[in-house]
Order: C-alpha cells, then sequence, then structure tokens
C-alpha cells in the first residue's frame, strides 16, 4: 500500500443539513475536492480499503439539478488513496491490547488490526494479572519470558484482511468491524523489535 481506487461518484453541494453556500464561491474542482474528503476520508470502503486521501480527479460530467432543490449535482469519476495492505506484507505497528484471545495493534491511523492466540510466537501464554501475552523463548540453556506489554512496537505479517457490509449487519452485530487485518508474528524475526536487538540475540 498505499494504491490508488477508481471510483465514480455524484457529488452534491447540499448536506443534510442544506446548502452548503461557501462551496459556490470555489472553482469547481476545489469545491469537489472537499466534498470527496469530507464524505469518504478515514472511512472504509467496502471490499476497497481505507480511505486516505483524494489523488486526482479524471473526468467532471455535466452539474444539473432538481426542480425545488438548491443542490447541484455533479458525475464525478476519481481516484482515491487506500489502504488496504497485501496478503504476506510486512508491516510495524504498536501493541494496543491483549486479550485471552490474542493482541490487538494500531497502526495510529487504523486501529483494528488483530493477531490471534495461534498466530503468537510459540510457546505462549496469556497472563490474566498483566493482561499481556508472554512467549517462552527457550534458547537451549534456560527458558526467557517475552512479555508483549501494551505501547511496544511490533512487525507483523498480514494474514489477511477481513471486510464486513456493516449497512446490513443485524442490532447483535454491533460490534462487527467494517475492516479488520488479521496478522501473525509466528515466525523469527516477527514480534516486539525489542526482541530482536542485538542485545537480546
Amino acid at each position: 500500500w498505499p494504491w490508488f481506487t477508481v471510483l465514480k461518484a455524484v457529488v452534491s453541494t447540499q448536506s443534510t443539513g442544506g446548502l452548503r453556500a461557501s462551496l459556490f464561491k470555489l472553482e469547481q474542482t476545489k469545491a469537489i475536492k472537499e466534498v470527496l474528503n469530507t464524505k469518504l476520508a478515514n472511512k472504509v470502503l467496502y471490499q476497497h480499503g481505507l480511505c486516505i486521501a483524494l489523488h486526482d480527479i479524471l473526468d467532471i460530467g455535466d452539474s444539473y439539478s432538481f426542480p425545488g432543490d438548491a443542490g447541484s449535482y455533479t458525475s464525478v469519476l476519481f481516484r482515491y488513496i487506500m489502504f488496504r495492505p497485501f496478503e504476506e506484507e510486512v508491516l510495524i505497528g504498536r501493541v494496543a491490547r491483549s486479550t485471552p484471545e490474542g493482541v490487538w495493534i494500531t497502526l495510529g491511523f487504523f486501529e483494528d488490526v488483530f493477531i490471534p492466540k495461534e498466530y503468537l510466537q510459540s510457546p505462549c501464554k496469556f497472563d490474566a494479572e498483566d493482561n499481556c501475552w508472554i512467549w517462552e523463548y527457550a534458547d537451549g540453556l534456560e527458558t526467557h519470558n517475552m512479555y508483549m506489554d501494551e505501547r511496544e512496537d511490533i512487525r507483523f505479517r498480514v494474514v489477511k484482511v477481513e471486510f464486513n457490509d456493516v449497512a446490513r449487519r443485524k442490532e447483535h452485530d454491533e460490534q462487527l468491524l467494517p475492516m479488520k487485518i488479521i496478522g501473525t508474528v509466528s515466525e523469527p524475526g516477527l514480534g516486539l523489535l525489542s526482541w530482536w536487538r542485538e542485545d537480546n540475540i
């Protein structure tokens, strides 16, 4: 990532609260860019990814309006920068929290990265008192407890990216995430960056 996704949309200068008169003061392209970034930035598009920023506008169609509607509507073809890592890509994030099911990681701009317990370094155990996972690393002489503490930088490999159509979710699926990255740290070189410093090897 990043990559560009080509999208087509009908852009309106009218918002739910009424006409945004300030947009009519702008040159058309600038007004369209403002509308697109307002509507899309930091939102997940199903099967596309997380919208980061508008890259460019490829085509602007004719503007039109409807009787009794003060809004102006324009068909626009544009490219948007998306965040959607590919499988096997290696990323660096930070440990956000741990649960008995696994470890949640934040990338700063994206929070829904999860490492299931079966994808952690083995053997490992969950410490309920400290609320963290511990890799029981054996070097042939003794076993070292390698703690996965919160706010520690962590390197992981992407296993898959899951998308859920939250617009169709049912009432009991309130926690359903629109986009979730599943990762793994169960191989050499992955896990907390501090584990692989020369003084720890």
